[in-house]
């Protein structure tokens, strides 16, 4: 069955199917072909996965972040982050950076992170005199640190097929996160220094910055609420959502006073498309996951490679490529629940503790995001730019070196992960 089922959805994916409704078909067919397994046990893995309430954790965060990214708390973060760093050589491309690291403890996710920072600040840096491509590859590569700042959607993904704590995770991500963020505005650095680009020599108005600072410190504040009530046990993952969501409300009906019905609305209906093409994946992925486990497949692979080699920095390097491998073709959320379940078991036999594993994984895919055939956040920043994908691509490689770098440290140096 699992033979058919990786044929079947390797031919969908050619095809062009959406990758929710490729596992659904996948399965099904496996399941005909094979025969050994009532069709009704399908349908009751496509809902068991939902029927959790962890997983109310992923529409709450999402309504956050769109909640707070859609108002003048978002436009109060991209000013903050354009007005401090425009004064440092390549300040106007490590804006992005800034911007990213601050928008991490908003919206959870990459891709919203890539629309909402790259429509307004790419225009502002090509009117800065830097191209369109390099533009558009620092803030493909650079909404990737959404992911890894808490709270992070691929996080609680992870959690959801390992069992592994959603608040560890959440520290973990942390400073992954700050040093993603580090090397990336170094790179903005470098990279305008080598090409001669000039910093603003506009005057630096401190009380302007010190307003800004203080109108983007609810933002910057979430993440830090979002840890410390997981980390004491004040409330679980899920009920930290809705204390976001209600934060948020808070936030633009008292303080920036822009809530709106209609922005309320708009807020509803993008947080339920996002978590519709999401559980459908999930839905998905727990029938692909459930026949994989029927035929042992994760416990054989795990098995397969103990006995092929014994060395656990070979294994770890082995887990990397895979994983780039795939990332590059599919979607972070279904790669996460694909690939979960076959490396679990595999790091447990190599000794790899799972929250080390689940950033090694995020990280990864995360890559996959901006490297073609469908990169994301690649696609989505290059078509605001006005850019080819090949000239994105060609400015691409000094921030798709820094996030490497960062991916082997977290592989292989414990200590950035498990503090």
């Amino acid at each position: 069955m699992s033979l058919v089922l990786v044929l079947v959805f390797i031919a969908l994916m050619i095809l062009a199917i959406p990758v929710g409704h490729g596992l659904i078909i996948a399965g099904g067919a496996a399941v005909l072909w094979g025969g050994e397994v009532p069709m009704l046990a399908v349908v009751q893995q496509l809902f068991d996965q939902t029927q959790s309430f962890p997983m109310l954790a992923l529409p709450f965060f999402m309504l956050a972040g769109a909640l707070m990214m859609g108002g003048n708390l978002g436009r109060e973060l991209l000013d903050f982050a354009s007005e401090g760093m425009k004064r440092w050589t390549g300040g106007e491309l490590s804006a992005t950076v800034v911007a990213s690291v601050a928008f991490g403890g908003v919206s959870g996710s990459a891709v919203a992170n890539a629309s909402a920072l790259g429509s307004v600040l790419i225009p502002w840096q090509k009117s800065r005199g830097y191209p369109g491509a390099l533009c558009a590859a620092n803030n493909a590569t650079s909404s990737v640190i959404d992911i890894l700042i808490p709270p992070s959607i691929p996080m609680i993904l992870f959690a959801l097929v390992s069992g592994a704590s959603v608040a560890d995770l959440f520290t973990a991500g942390i400073l992954p996160g700050i040093l993603m963020g580090a090397g990336l505005v170094f790179t903005c650095w470098w990279i305008s220094k080598r090409r001669g680009y000039k910093a603003s020599d506009e005057p630096a108005d401190r009380r302007a910055l010190l307003r800004l600072a203080i109108k983007s410190s609810p933002a910057v504040a979430l993440p830090i609420l979002i840890l410390l009530g997981l980390r004491f046990g004040l409330a679980t993952p899920t009920e930290m959502a809705v204390l976001s969501v209600v934060y948020s409300l808070l936030l633009s009906l008292l303080l920036y006073r822009d809530l709106t019905w209609a922005r309320f609305r708009e807020a509803m209906v993008e947080a339920g498309i996002a978590t519709g093409v999401v559980m459908l994946v999930i839905m998905g992925s727990a029938v692909v996951g459930w026949l994989l486990t029927f035929e042992q497949v994760p416990q054989r692979f795990a098995e397969w490679v103990s006995a092929t080699t014994q060395n656990k920095y070979l294994v770890i390097l082995a887990m990397n490529i895979v994983m780039l491998l795939v990332g590059m073709p599919l979607d972070l959320p279904p790669a996460i629940l694909l690939l979960g379940p076959i490396f679990v078991p595999l790091a447990q036999a190599i000794g790899l503790d799972l929250i080390q594993l689940g950033l090694m994984m995020i990280i990864n895919l995360g890559i996959g995001l901006y490297t073609p055939p469908i990169g994301t956040t690649l696609f989505i920043s290059s078509s605001i730019a006005k850019s080819t994908l090949a000239e994105t691509t060609r400015e691409l490689w000094p921030f798709l070196g820094v996030a490497l770098l960062l991916l082997l440290a977290v592989s292989y140096i414990p200590a950035l992960t498990l503090y």
